[in-house]
């Protein structure tokens, strides 16, 4: 835990926690696309074509998730040149952009669009139930942590992200 926060990094709340969302959502996505898409093959992104249109959509699932990661690490390097990085808005910001992004995957693309479940040919209900708890943890973990540093920003006397 950080004893003292910069001036910078009580200016610079919000892109904290933009560079963490970035990161998060990437990481994610990308763990999503590794591990269910390339290693167990449970399902592509879009599932209702054919194969090779499923493989080809994973490709840029991949894609837009690593410029989501690499963009929060660029976003992150900049904090941390002008001595700005605070760690706990950081991962305020992954937490939230990781259970936020999983949530929307298994809310609006498993069940509202209907563009892949989670597995095909078994019981769907375990695995979803699974899917959008551990999502609502990481968002709630988020949350918390961004409430502490609230907390934090207050106790080191700064008043938020007013200079962003």
């Amino acid at each position: 835990m950080q004893k003292n926060l910069s001036d910078a990094a009580i200016a610079h709340g919000t892109r904290n926690i933009w560079s963490g969302l970035l990161f998060g959502i990437g990481l994610v996505a990308f763990l999503d696309e590794a591990l269910f898409h390339q290693l167990l093959h449970w399902h592509h992104f879009y599932d209702k074509s054919t194969t090779s249109i499923g493989l080809v959509s994973d490709g840029f699932f991949h894609a837009i998730s690593w410029f989501a990661t690499v963009g929060g690490l660029f976003l992150l390097a900049d904090l941390r040149r002008r001595n700005a990085y605070w760690f706990m808005k950081w991962m305020a910001g992954v937490w939230i952009g990781a259970g936020g992004f999983q949530l929307y995957d298994g809310i609006i693309q498993h069940k509202l669009m209907r563009i892949h479940q989670i597995r095909y040919n078994v019981d769907i209900f375990p695995y979803d139930l699974t899917w959008n708890l551990l999502a609502a943890g990481m968002l709630a973990a988020g949350l918390l942590l961004m409430n502490r540093a609230r907390r934090q920003s207050r106790k080191f006397g700064g008043g938020g992200d007013a200079h962003e």
